[in-house]
């Protein structure tokens, strides 16, 4: 049997996830998006037209992985996005972010507490 634990895929991950500016890439996004979320599916198939998340928010990397699916290679980023100003932090979302090799975007996942008072959204 195989075992993982001291493969050196896991130092490679690190150095790669090490390599990233990981804030800035999800601070450029969110800039991108205007922290606007266009078409929200919530888990209950409510569908939100859209969604202003606050300023300022500050991200926490949370997790990190590559994925392999034939010759294509992904990585993905998962953050989750606390009010700046509160203390202890307030976690209102969840995003993870996909980019190619070349760290180039490919795709987007929100999980966002619509219970905030903290978030506008338009049904």
């Amino acid at each position: 049997m195989i075992t993982l634990n001291n493969h050196t895929v896991w130092e490679n991950l690190s150095e790669v996830v090490e390599g990233i500016d990981a804030n800035a890439l999800v601070l450029e996004h969110l800039a991108l998006c205007d922290y606007q979320i266009s078409g929200y599916w919530d888990e209950s198939d409510r569908f939100y037209e859209n969604i202003l998340l606050p300023r300022p928010l500050s991200p926490q990397l949370i997790s990190s992985g590559l994925i392999f699916n034939g010759d294509k290679r992904r990585i993905q980023l998962k953050f989750t996005l606390n009010i700046e100003t509160a203390t202890p932090p307030i976690s209102i979302a969840q995003l993870m972010l996909v980019y190619d090799e070349n760290l180039e975007f490919i795709d987007e996942n929100w999980q966002i507490d619509l219970k905030s008072e903290l978030i506008q959204v338009q049904a």
